[in-house]
């Protein structure tokens, strides 16, 4: 009887081991909760309840871009063929602005009835999470921009070889209902000494390069924004301060912007953004 018991508990442990190392069924993702999250590993999407971006008349001086990304974005909302898109180029002139500016104004303008487009926010460090998360979103009935800000790498850091699969979506394909939308300050996502060094250590240095320089080749945009000449940042500040309703003299506004971008050493949207809030501050004016 008692060798009955000990092999009754015996079983009981091996059970509860063989639990603890079954893994964990996946966590049911609620797309309904938003229309924008942000990405947390293993899988699981935060609902961001106020999306942090500016209205798309705002974002001056990248015409060309503006027109081309949202004529992207909106053929992928409707369910047409599109490309993935890299942002590359000056820091501040508003290339994560316009991707966030690109999915509303998709979704302002989808007919009645029609499923929103869903903005997934994934961030650098979690790269590597990216083809299980397209695997989760490959049934769902919903349309997905994955979005990376500032997406770069570093030397040694071979998690580009994840995105690279996930851009091709390898024996599966990319789902059909899955764009990938990212921003960086390189053209070619990997630091150009990384670059060289491969080469110079390289059995075949043409080889070593064309594994390092194929990433971006994954975009079928390549969208490039450079430094604001005076007249587009003075627009900004402009729009700026029509839009918010800042009470000040024209003339006096452009004196102490111009002033502004000589102390930041630049002029971008993000310098113009800055100055807003000061003189804004200064008078006494809340931006919302």
């Amino acid at each position: 009887m008692s060798t009955e018991i000990e092999l009754g508990v015996l079983l009981d442990r091996i059970a509860t081991a063989l639990e603890r190392l079954a893994p964990r069924p996946e966590d049911p993702l609620d797309f309904e909760a938003a229309d924008c999250f942000v990405f947390e590993p293993p899988v699981r999407l935060l609902p961001v309840a106020r999306v942090n971006r500016m209205p798309i008349a705002l974002l001056k001086g990248i015409d060309r871009s503006r027109d081309i990304l949202l004529d992207n974005t909106a053929r992928f909302a409707a369910g047409l063929p599109a490309n993935n898109a890299l942002l590359w180029g000056a820091r501040g002139m508003g290339k994560s602005s316009l991707v966030k500016a690109a999915h509303a104004e998709a979704n302002a303008a989808r007919p009645d009835g029609e499923a929103p487009l869903k903005l997934i926010e994934i961030p650098r460090e979690d790269i590597d999470h990216l083809p299980a998360l397209m695997h989760r979103l490959r049934e769902a009935p919903y349309r997905f921009l994955l979005f990376c800000d500032d997406l770069s790498f570093d030397q040694g850091d071979a998690s580009y070889k994840s995105l690279k699969a996930a851009l091709d979506g390898g024996v599966e394909g990319r789902p059909d209902n899955v764009l990938f939308y990212a921003t960086s300050n390189r053209r070619h996502l990997l630091p150009r000494d990384m670059i060289e060094n491969e080469r110079a250590t390289a059995i075949n240095p043409g080889e070593a390069v064309e594994e390092k320089v194929s990433l971006s080749d994954r975009f079928g945009l390549w969208l490039g924004f450079h430094n604001c000449s005076q007249d587009d940042y003075l627009a900004m500040i402009d729009g700026y301060a029509e839009a918010f309703g800042l009470k000040a003299e024209r003339g006096e506004i452009h004196r102490a912007a111009l002033e502004w971008s000589v102390t930041r050493g630049s002029r971008s949207g993000r310098v113009a953004w800055q100055f807003i809030q000061d003189l804004a501050g200064q008078l006494g004016q809340r931006l919302s």
